[in-house]
């Protein structure tokens, strides 16, 4: 087995195809909602070990929140992608903010230790004022 890094390594799960985010009206403005996933599996693209994880993600709805069920099929299609930690945590924020256009968004990856070594990574965005 190589050692080596490579392009493909670090693009890979970045682009692949997953299942729609689906939303539905929200009903009111200004209030933030959290949501845990505490089982999140996805896979190492180099050595093909499996990664666990917490995942946190808070937002402040702008005109719809994203529905569950369609949240919980397009976690599940991590569960054998190969894709890094970090490009996880930035492709979750990426598709959500596609799909909900939020008057912000904040994901959080709490990776369960490998090697003695946690990681916790967290991406933001928010809507320019």
């Amino acid at each position: 087995m190589s050692t080596e890094y490579t392009d493909e390594h670090a693009r890979s799960g970045i682009d692949t195809p997953l299942p729609e985010i689906e939303t539905w009206p929200s009903q009111f403005q200004g209030y933030e909602i959290e949501t845990v996933v505490p089982e999140f599996t996805s896979v190492c693209p180099k050595t093909g070990l499996p990664d666990f994880g917490k995942l946190t993600i808070r937002y402040v709805p702008g005109d719809v929140c994203f529905e569950l069920k369609s949240f919980k099929m397009y976690i599940l299609a991590y569960r054998n992608l190969g894709i890094f930690y970090e490009n996880a945590v930035n492709r979750i924020l990426r598709d959500l903010v596609a799909a909900l256009n939020p008057r912000s968004i904040t994901v959080i990856g709490d990776f369960t230790p490998r090697g003695g070594i946690s990681t916790k990574v967290t991406a933001s965005w928010s809507q320019s004022e």
